[in-house]
């Protein structure tokens, strides 16, 4: 079956209309009537449904205190029922074993999602009254380790604006035996409020929420906990002004669930951390006493637009920092002495990006990370390299052209490797230090269920608005596909600029709900424009501070070359959806391109980023500033101020309880709509936050839309998703 998916992969766009009857041509004069079996054949092709059609792909794994790996795979017994097995791999010695269930990987204790648990796993710290208290987990006993924190001004509050969690944000020392974290202070920070909907009075959720135009917003005063100080007597400030709430790594001080820029010295002695500016143009690297406070800075990066990281690492034993940056036009790793600051060298070069620090061996001086764009092919394919600290050119480790999920042996000896491609099922081997294979795995496969049928997406490349640089993406054409009809398109758009539209790589059961709507008569088209990560800092800065930009010029150039190249891809019939950023973007397409797109879905958007959390949008659109006449730099991104270009079909969709993007951010959108007296379509979801997207109910209204405004016909009455049993072909 997997050479059966690689050589479907290489027919050109287009589905064999094999085991299923194709859908009629819809005559003009007539509007057409889709069945609840057609609905059906869509949600058929639901996550839900196809993801158990996938055998032997491993699962849930990692490397056990022997050296051995353990892993989950979905196999077929038998009497052809699916189960779980779980298995163990001796990477030496090539053998597998078969258990009940995976060996213990450490010891375990209770634990509870409000706490932050230590590497040893025997403590953890937790939020009670603004303060900070360490419970012993085999004891239970509890301690306070800060006696002064306050409503608005508490030690490891996880207050970003956009999200909030009761787990303290800190970073534990590899001892467990100190903490880094710090006093939120969110004093003079406006709130945002929503209400419920309900009978009665509506309960009222208001919180510190900053927003760009805010000239005070969420600071952190950093501070140091020694764990067995006395009660209230082990807290070390750290000798500084507080920083802004900020990261290089996330919109967020957590990154990875825990503080984040923050790294220990293997004895706890000492903590570097990065400072960065309100407006993310400059992070400085520092260094503190985690005894006395004392706070040096080592070097800065600086940037016109924004720094973007992904990580960096401390390396105490040898006092060096590996730091990540993008100053040479691609993401690459630097050398620092962490005790002078001064740059020691360049680790990596090339045209090619950096993806990920995936580990760093210290003994040996190399470091282990992933990278595209540096093999042949699709440069989002991540591969596995190792390199030497001390120079010298990468050595490839994950040789197949495929993209590459990685898991490293603690020691450096072995890794997992699980390769796969949109168009390819997993294969998941163990790999030596050198790349050779030494234990093979498990093979993925698909096991079509009884009268169902499978369907790949169809990669593509195409060139930028600039006719230049190059794009890639994915296309989604019915299973029973007729090169003789026409196929109305829908662009599936994320803008980024943090990720975009198509995301990983990797093999995919369903890609959201696209393949289901391909199977209701459209060709879909999923494509990562310029503005995107992944590629050089000049395609990631591309829109910087014109995120109305969205890459949407990029997505109307890749769609009509693909329709140069397809005759049945109808340009006279092109919607647009997406969620978040994407219903922020598939607003701004239909306003200001409405000469292109004719049907719009924007699901819960960030329409005025001056109407949403601070750090988003100073990240990407800078600092806001107010001109003379009243005018703003943000104005060439706020939706609202296009409402009147409005031509075609419009659905607004946001939930009322969106802590994330609060729905007035649609509100004013309508506002404007009304008073440009334009006609448009609002569903506003009770109670809903903001994840609603892939609701049923959502879900159907979106795929309503489509078919009635850009299909041309009437939907099934009254279907309900998720409501019907048998699979379909």
């Amino acid at each position: 079956m997997r050479h059966a998916l690689l050589a479907a992969a290489v027919l050109a766009g287009m589905a064999p209309p094999v085991d299923a009857t194709p859908a009629p041509a819809f005559p003009q004069e007539a509007r057409p009537q889709l069945s609840v079996f057609d609905y059906q054949r869509a949600e058929s092709r639901l996550r839900e449904r196809v993801e158990n059609w996938v055998f032997g792909d491993v699962g849930s794994y990692r490397w056990l205190p022997d050296g051995r790996f353990g892993y989950r795979v979905r196999k077929v017994g038998e009497d052809e029922a699916a189960y779980l097995a779980y298995q163990v791999a001796d990477p030496g010695s090539g053998s597998l074993v078969v258990v009940d269930e995976l060996p213990a990987g450490g010891p375990r204790f209770e634990t509870t999602p409000e706490m932050a648990v230590s590497p040893s796993g025997e403590r953890a710290v937790f939020i009670r009254d603004h303060d900070l208290w360490l419970r012993e987990m085999a004891t239970g006993a509890e301690k306070r380790l800060t006696t002064d924190g306050v409503e608005d001004f508490g030690y490891g509050t996880n207050n970003a604006g956009w999200i909030r969690s009761p787990r303290p944000v800190v970073k534990w020392s590899p001892d467990s035996r100190r903490l880094a974290t710090f006093r939120h202070d969110a004093r003079g920070v406006g709130y945002m409020t929503l209400t419920s909907t309900k009978v009665g009075h509506p309960e009222v959720d208001r919180w510190r929420y900053p927003l760009p135009e805010d000239s005070v917003i969420f600071r952190i005063h950093r501070i140091v906990i020694d764990l067995d100080a006395p009660e209230g007597r082990g807290v070390v400030p750290l000798a500084m002004a507080p920083d802004q709430h900020r990261t290089t790594c996330s919109d967020h001080v957590a990154c990875g669930g825990e503080f984040g820029d923050v790294e220990w010295s293997t004895d706890g002695a000492r903590l570097a951390f990065v400072s960065s500016s309100r407006d993310h143009k400059t992070a400085v690297v520092r260094m503190a006493d985690t005894r006395t406070g004392e706070v040096r800075d080592l070097f800065a990066e600086t940037e016109e637009t924004f720094v973007h990281s992904i990580g960096w690492r401390y390396l105490s034993s040898s006092h060096e920092i590996l730091w990540y940056s993008q100053r040479d036009g691609w993401g690459h790793l630097y050398l620092y002495d962490s005790e002078s600051g001064e740059l020691k060298r360049q680790v990596t070069s090339g045209d090619w990006t950096t993806l990920e620090i995936e580990s760093v061996d210290e003994e040996r001086r190399e470091v282990w990370f992933t990278a595209g764009g540096r093999e042949p092919g699709d440069p989002y394919f991540r591969y596995l390299y190792r390199t030497s600290l001390d120079g010298g050119e990468p050595l490839l480790l994950t040789p197949d052209s495929a993209d590459h999920v990685v898991s490293i042996r603690p020691d450096h000896a072995y890794f997992f490797d699980k390769s796969s491609t949109p168009v390819s099922t997993p294969t998941s081997v163990l790999r030596d230090r050198d790349g050779e294979a030494t234990v093979e795995l498990s093979s993925a496969y698909v096991r079509r269920q009884q009268g169902g049928v499978w369907t790949l997406p169809h990669p593509f490349k195409v060139k930028a608005r600039d006719g230049t640089t190059d794009l890639h993406g994915l296309m989604f054409l019915p299973f029973a596909f007729d090169s003789t009809r026409s196929y109305p398109v829908i662009n599936y758009v994320y803008p980024g600029p943090q990720s975009g539209s198509v995301g990983s790589r990797s093999f995919r059961a369903a890609h959201r709900d696209l393949q289901a709507l391909a199977e209701l008569g459209f060709a879909v088209v999923a494509l990562d424009a310029m503005g995107t990560p992944g590629r050089s800092k000049e395609f990631h800065d591309f829109y910087y501070g014109n995120m109305g930009d969205n890459g949407i010029p990029d997505q109307i150039a890749g769609i009509r070359q693909l329709a140069a190249r397809h005759r049945w891809l109808d340009l006279d019939r092109v919607g647009i959806y997406g969620h978040s950023g994407g219903g922020f973007a598939a607003a701004a397409a239909i306003l200001r391109h409405p000469d292109f797109y004719q049907v719009a879905v924007s699901q819960a958007g960030n329409h005025d980023n001056r109407n949403y959390e601070d750090d988003w949008g100073e990240k990407w659109q800078g600092l806001l500033e107010v001109y003379e006449d009243g005018s703003t730099n943000y104005d060439n991104q706020a939706n609202q101020l296009a409402a009147s270009n409005l031509q075609g079909k419009l659905l607004l969709a946001h939930g009322t309880l969106d802590t994330n993007v609060p729905h007035s951010n649609t509100m004013l959108v309508v506002d404007a709509l009304i008073a440009a007296n334009k006609d448009f379509d609002l569903l506003l979801l009770p109670n809903r936050g903001h994840g609603f997207g892939n609701e049923p109910y959502m879900m159907r209204r979106r795929w309503d839309y489509f078919v009635t405004h850009l299909l041309g016909a009437d939907p099934p009455e009254g279907y309900e998703i998720g409501k019907w049993e048998n699979p379909v072909g």
